[in-house]
């Protein structure tokens, strides 16, 4: 009689053993999967969002070489009529693809003469304390571009000021007193050689032709 019950029991638990190691290898493989995926995305392997055709592309090319351009004029260049270059626009638009249209204005002439990228290292990574220092850096209007890295720097920042001793002032009084702040190294800006907006609309045709 016991003998029966316990003999019960014990086919009960393989039971429950077999479901658990079947549901550990399902969750293992969706994990891997997971993995594999994020890691072809990192790479590059995968493009997200909205897929673009060739006009979209060209489009896109075309703006963001000059922003200013007509809507009649683009379509020609894209080589279709005004009214579904200026619906593809908008489309554009709203999915995201284009943020906005500015001016690209010389700092220099304008009187900005100094150019610093700062490497700034943190106390705390947490992601409270991340996007704290993000807010803060949206609020100095010196930096013009704030972006995080990995390895030993935290982020990187680009800043402008007119001249040195109104940047050493920003430096001291408010980017190396700023709470969460380890270190702060700068790197003054010489010259130029290159400033490229967006992204290489040559690079990613090659691409494509090659995936096709």
């Amino acid at each position: 009689m016991w003998g029966r019950v316990i003999f019960g029991r014990l086919v009960r638990d393989l039971g429950i053993c077999r479901n658990f190691l079947a549901l550990s290898r399902n969750f293992v493989a969706h994990l891997r999967a997971k993995t594999y995926e994020s890691l072809n995305s990192y790479r590059g392997e995968t493009m997200p969002g909205p897929k673009l055709d060739e006009i979209d592309r060209m489009i896109l090319a075309e703006l963001q070489a000059d922003g200013r351009m007509t809507n009649v004029e683009l379509a020609k260049r894209v080589g279709i009529s005004a009214p579904p270059c200026l619906r593809r626009v908008r489309t554009l638009e709203e999915q995201g693809f284009i943020r906005g249209y500015h001016a690209e204005v010389d700092a220099r002439e304008l009187g900005f003469e100094v150019q610093v990228f700062a490497m700034v290292g943190l106390q705390s990574q947490a992601e409270v304390d991340l996007s704290a220092f993000e807010e803060r850096c949206r609020a100095w209007p010196l930096v013009r571009e704030c972006h995080m890295l990995n390895g030993e720097v935290d982020f990187i920042l680009k800043c402008v000021a007119p001249d040195l001793r109104t940047f050493q002032s920003f430096l001291t009084e408010s980017l190396t007193a700023a709470p969460n702040v380890a270190s702060v190294k700068t790197s003054l800006v010489i010259r130029g050689a290159k400033d490229e907006p967006g992204v290489p609309f040559d690079v990613l045709e090659e691409r494509l032709a090659r995936e096709a």
